[in-house]
């Protein structure tokens, strides 16, 4: 029994639970059993320590993944053991946050960066520094300072800091460019310099405050001189431009500037605008279309003849009428908006498309027949004699040569022979009138000191009435051919 007790098999478990669950049949208390003592646990403190351990140096390397490393600053902000996006809106905040407090003579105050529009790139800062010191390069711990483009709003910061201190603040004047009638070109006015806070002064004292590490700083609020957003030299570049567009502005047909417009009227297309501080020229195409309204009874014209003068071998000897191509304008619905875009770029040639319609020629052919044999002259012109009258040629051994010439050269007066009469040719006229040389020294020229008209009388020249001659000396442009026959 001592045994099955010390040692309870599965089967006398059982019989015992079953005993203690009968009453004894002699009415009897139960049997009670000591309970079992429980087997020892097993104590585990050592393995939970190490995982703790072990998750917080995993945590701590997985960290230093993503964190800046210890020391690093932005703009005098620290950032060390900051995600770059934390490290960002601290920056910011910093930056929004430092104060600026003014003197000046008339006024004083104070403004935060907020109030001025300051801002910075922290996200490409903040990003930046992660990349080149990251926490898990120890190398990289504590560096330089990353400093940042710090910037002021223009606009909003004058308009803060005018209201601060207003006796700083006086504003410029821009040189402009303007239309002088009188001289018909354009001319400038000068710029006047104003005053007010030098913001670039400004931005350098707060970055150098944040580098710092102040959160506060003083600013002088004395002005300084804040020259003209457009100089002197600035209109007169302009001015100079439009003078010279002046000089070519028109509607062009090829080369030739078929339409002129002139400066008051350009004057009234063109305007100088100011806009944020840079000039700009700008054409008014309704202005414009004005002009090209008038453009067909300006430009269209109908073709003129040709009118030349030609010897009987067809060289052109003179023209008597120019001959002129008619022409025809295209379509103009685009012209006033492609001329107003090529003014504003500063070119004032505006081309017109025409269609040109040709000239006619007329050749009228001249030559001059001398017909020794009746002493004639006659100016022929297409064949048909225009003109003729009685002439006194070279009279004996001195007669005037046969054959085809050509009027070599011309003058309206000449003195003939020699005035020392005992020199040959023994002869003196003054001052021969129409003279027309043909062949050598024979000539046609006009007689005043005889009339004897159908008679050989001269020395091999062609003599004939003044009038006559005068007549044939307009006619005849150098080059007509001369016919000298019997």
């Amino acid at each position: 029994m001592t045994d099955i007790l010390d040692a309870p098999s599965a089967d006398a478990a059982q019989t015992t639970a079953i005993t203690e669950a009968m009453p004894p049949s002699d009415g009897s208390r139960p049997l009670e059993w000591a309970p079992r003592e429980p087997a020892p646990k097993k104590h585990r403190t050592g393995l939970w320590v190490g995982i703790g351990v072990g998750a917080l140096a995993i945590a701590a390397g997985a960290a230093s993944m993503i964190l800046i490393a210890p020391g690093t600053t932005i703009a005098g902000v620290p950032v060390g053991g900051l995600t770059p996006g934390a490290a960002a809106d601290v920056v910011n905040e910093r930056l929004a946050d430092v104060q600026i407090n003014l003197a000046g003579a008339e006024g004083q105050g104070s403004v935060t960066g907020a109030d001025l529009g300051a801002t910075v790139d922290a996200q490409a800062l903040a990003e930046q520094a992660f990349a080149e010191h990251p926490m898990w390069n120890v190398g990289s711990w504590v560096p330089e300072p990353i400093t940042g483009g710090l910037a002021l709003d223009p606009v909003v910061a004058h308009d803060v800091l005018r209201d601060l201190v207003p006796a700083s603040y006086v504003d410029a004047v821009d040189a402009t460019v303007v239309f002088d009638a009188d001289a018909a070109s354009y001319t400038t006015t000068a710029a006047e310099p104003g005053s007010g806070l030098d913001l670039d002064a400004l931005t350098g004292a707060i970055s150098s405050a944040l580098a710092d590490g102040e959160t506060a700083l003083e600013f002088s609020g004395e002005p300084a001189m804040a020259p003209a957003a457009v100089s002197d030299e600035d209109a007169a570049a302009v001015a100079d431009e439009l003078n010279t567009m002046l000089g070519t502005i028109g509607f062009y047909v090829g080369e030739e500037r078929t339409v002129p417009v002139k400066p008051e009227v350009a004057a009234t297309w063109l305007d100088v605008v100011d806009e944020d501080g840079e000039l700009r020229i700008v054409a008014d195409e309704g202005a414009i279309q004005a002009t090209v309204d008038k453009l067909p009874a300006l430009v269209e014209r109908e073709p003129v003849a040709q009118e030349a003068i030609v010897n009987t071998n067809g060289t052109v000897l003179d023209e008597i009428t120019a001959g002129v191509s008619g022409r025809t304008l295209a379509d103009t619905d685009t012209v006033a908006s492609n001329f107003a875009e090529q003014l504003e770029a500063g070119n004032a040639v505006q081309p017109l498309e025409v269609t040109e319609v040709p000239f006619e020629s007329t050749s009228l052919v001249r030559e001059i027949d001398i017909n020794l044999a009746t002493q004639t002259v006659s100016a022929i012109e297409n064949g048909s004699i225009v003109n003729s009258w009685s002439v006194s040629s070279g009279a004996g051994e001195f007669a005037t040569h046969t054959g085809s010439f050509q009027i070599g050269w011309k003058t309206s007066s000449q003195n003939m022979g020699n005035s020392d009469l005992t020199q040959a040719p023994n002869y003196f006229q003054p001052d021969v009138p129409w003279v027309m040389y043909f062949n050598g020294d024979e000539a046609l020229h006009g007689v005043y000191w005889h009339s004897n008209w159908g008679t050989p009388m001269s020395h091999g020249c062609v003599g004939m009435p003044i009038p006559a001659a005068e007549w044939l000396y307009n006619w005849s442009p150098e080059g007509v051919t001369v016919n000298v026959h019997y």
